[in-house]
């Protein structure tokens, strides 16, 4: 299945185009709250075909997309979670427990987001994210991906003065500007993935490759983040897990990169699709 939120309503994306999930079924068009049913519209879904087949279906189109989850209650990230971004860092590799930090929702974004860039310091990060489909709490490795909506991709984007000011690092409040959590194009469910655990991801900063990586390389895997997390606090329908990023960011490279007014970042991953941010001067 493939979920997609265009202009405030959601959708399922089909080779036929979007079909509006509100017209075709007893469900709201409200794009959060399917996660506080996933179980049931994933049953409608499955004893549906025949309808999904005569269903209207219209065009979609990219510029139409929002955040294919708007407005999540929690938005978790992990740092340091491949072992080349970490060595690239200079960071010592987590082993007994992955980093975690809060992006505030504030700053979730679209497929198509414009950022107003706060500063000459801003990097980027690609990332796999998840989307919780369940309350997840005490929940086991094994268990994990039952708790599991879809997986969609973002950008972790990152002031990195603010990041780094002071005595203890601001991880949460230099990654919370508005529009530093674009995600989309769509959310994709677990099944429509050849192996879940090793999805290709990757970045291009104006055409020139940047980031590329797989997640089969994460140092604590979905499951394992889940099982960590939830041993603590309770995950919530619609939560997003932003999973860590793979090496080739910025501010690592000789001479640093930074984003600039103008430039284009393309985040892609098999399946899921791109989503495609652009930056303006602050």
């Amino acid at each position: 299945m493939r979920l997609a939120v265009i202009q405030g309503r959601l959708a399922l994306i089909t080779e036929r185009g979007a079909i509006d999930v509100a017209t075709a079924s007893e469900f709201p068009s409200d794009p959060q709250a399917v996660y506080d049913q996933w179980e049931r519209f994933r049953a409608w879904y499955a004893a549906n075909p025949d309808t999904l087949r005569t269903a209207e279906a219209a065009p979609c189109r990219a510029d139409e997309l929002d955040a294919p989850v708007p407005a999540p209650r929690q938005v978790f990230g992990i740092g340091m979670n491949y072992r080349a971004h970490a060595a690239e860092a200079g960071l010592s590799v987590p082993e007994s427990d992955p980093v975690v930090f809060a992006k505030y929702v504030s700053s979730v974004a679209g497929p198509g987001a414009v950022v107003t860039l706060p500063s000459e310091a801003v990097d980027y990060e690609a990332e796999l994210v998840v989307v919780m489909g369940k309350r997840a709490h005490r929940v086991s490795r094994d268990e994990a991906w039952n708790h599991v909506a879809g997986l969609t991709i973002g950008q972790d984007l990152s002031e990195r003065l603010v990041q780094f000011r002071g005595q203890t690092p601001q991880f949460s409040l230099g990654k919370s500007f508005p529009g530093f959590s674009p995600t989309g194009p769509v959310l994709v469910t677990p099944d429509e993935f050849d192996d879940p655990d090793n999805i290709e991801i990757g970045c291009t900063l104006n055409g020139q490759q940047m980031q590329k990586g797989r997640t089969s390389d994460l140092i604590f895997t979905v499951p394992r983040l889940i099982e960590s997390l939830s041993a603590i606090v309770a995950l919530l329908p619609g939560d997003l897990i932003f999973t860590g990023t793979p090496a080739g960011i910025g501010w690592a490279r000789d001479p640093k990169v930074v984003l600039r007014p103008g430039d284009r970042l393309v985040t892609h991953a098999e399946v899921i699709g791109e989503l495609t941010t652009t930056f303006t001067a602050g």
